[in-house]
C-alpha cells in the first residue's frame, strides 16, 4: 500500500472512531480541520523512515504518522484563528473559524491534540514497549522547551533569532516525524532526528518564500502574511535569493544526513521531489535573473 494510501485511511479510522456521539458540528469542524489534507508530508515522511527501518509493525507506524499529522492539522486551526493569523482560508477551503466560528475552532484544535495521542496508544498493541519512546518523542515536537507551541510563542516576543523560530515553528514536528518513524520500526531514532531537522528547516524556508511569491489560489492561503504581522522571515531577511540559497543549502543537508539504509534511494526522492514542488527550479531562476 502506498505511503499516502496508509495515511488517508488511518486519519479517516481515527475520526470515526470518536465521532459517534460527539456534537454533530464538533464532528464537522474536526473533519474539516483534517479534510481534504495537503501534502502529508509529515506523515508521508514517518512512513518512509519506518519502511526503510523494516516496518515491522505497520499499525505502530501508521498510529504514529496519523498522530503526527492530527498535531500538525491542530497547529494549523489553532494557526489561523483571529488572536494569530486571522486567515481566512486554508489548504484552499474556508479555515475552520471562518466555516465553523471561532469557538468550534478552538475546540476543534484541542480535541485533535488529544485524538492524536489516543491513536498512537490505540496503536501500540503490539509493540507496547515502543510506545513510552514515542511518546516522548512526539511531545518533545509539539511542546516545550523547542516544539511547535514554541514556534508560535516566539512571534509574541519582541526579538527572536531566525534559527531559533524556524526550528520550533516547522522544524520540531519534522523531526518529531522521522524520529517517530523509526522508532515505530524499533530503530534508533537519532540519526533520523537530524534529518527531519535539517528538512524541517528547509520547509520553513520555503513556506517564507512561497509567502512573498506564490500564487494564493495555489497556495490555498493568503500571502503577504509574515510581512503583514511582523514575523521572522528568511525572505525577509536574506532576501528572495539569499533564500532561495538557503533552501538548496538545506535540502543537500537533509539529503546528505539520511542514514545508510534500504530505502536511501526512495527517500532522497521523496526529498528531491518535494523541494522541486516547494520551490520550483524555474522560480529560482527567474528571482536570480531579476536580482542580476
Amino acid at each position: 500500500m502506498q505511503s499516502m494510501t496508509r495515511v488517508e485511511h488511518a486519519l479517516l479510522a481515527a475520526l470515526s472512531r470518536v465521532e459517534t456521539g460527539c456534537p454533530p458540528r464538533l464532528a464537522a469542524a474536526v473533519r474539516h480541520a483534517v479534510f481534504p489534507g495537503g501534502a502529508r508530508i509529515r506523515p508521508q515522511l514517518c512512513l518512509a523512515v519506518g519502511m526503510a527501518c523494516g516496518d515491522d509493525d505497520p499499525a505502530l507506524a501508521d498510529g504514529a504518522a496519523a498522530a503526527i499529522e492530527l498535531l500538525h492539522c491542530a497547529s494549523l486551526v489553532h494557526d489561523d484563528l483571529p488572536c494569530f493569523d486571522n486567515a481566512p482560508t486554508r489548504r484552499g477551503q474556508p479555515s475552520v473559524h471562518c466555516a465553523f466560528g471561532e469557538r468550534l475552532a478552538v475546540l476543534a484544535g484541542d480535541a485533535l491534540i488529544v485524538l492524536a495521542f489516543e491513536t498512537l496508544a490505540r496503536a501500540a498493541q503490539r509493540s507496547p514497549q515502543r510506545l513510552a519512546p514515542l511518546l516522548l518523542t512526539v511531545t518533545r515536537g509539539v511542546g516545550m522547551p523547542q516544539g511547535i507551541v514554541v514556534g508560535q510563542a516566539l512571534e509574541c516576543e519582541p526579538r527572536v533569532a531566525l534559527g531559533d523560530y524556524q526550528r520550533a515553528k516547522t522544524g520540531a514536528l519534522f523531526a518529531a516525524a522521522t524520529a517517530a518513524g523509526a522508532e515505530a520500526a524499533g530503530a534508533e531514532p537519532a540519526p533520523w532526528r537530524i534529518f527531519g531537522e535539517w528538512l524541517g528547516e528547509a520547509y520553513q524556508v520555503a513556506d517564507d518564500i512561497r509567502d512573498v511569491v506564490a500564487d494564493p489560489q495555489l497556495l490555498g492561503k493568503p500571502i503577504g502574511r509574515d510581512l503583514a504581522l511582523g514575523r521572522p522571515s528568511s525572505a525577509i531577511e536574506l532576501g528572495l535569493e539569499g533564500a532561495i540559497q538557503s533552501f538548496d543549502r538545506l535540502v543537500a543537508a537533509a539529503v546528505a544526513s539520511i542514514p545508510p539504509c534500504r530505502g536511501g534511494a526512495q527517500l532522497r526522492a521523496l526529498v528531491r521531489r518535494e523541494a522541486e514542488r516547494l520551490v520550483p527550479l524555474a522560480l529560482s531562476e527567474d528571482v536570480v535573473r531579476v536580482a542580476a
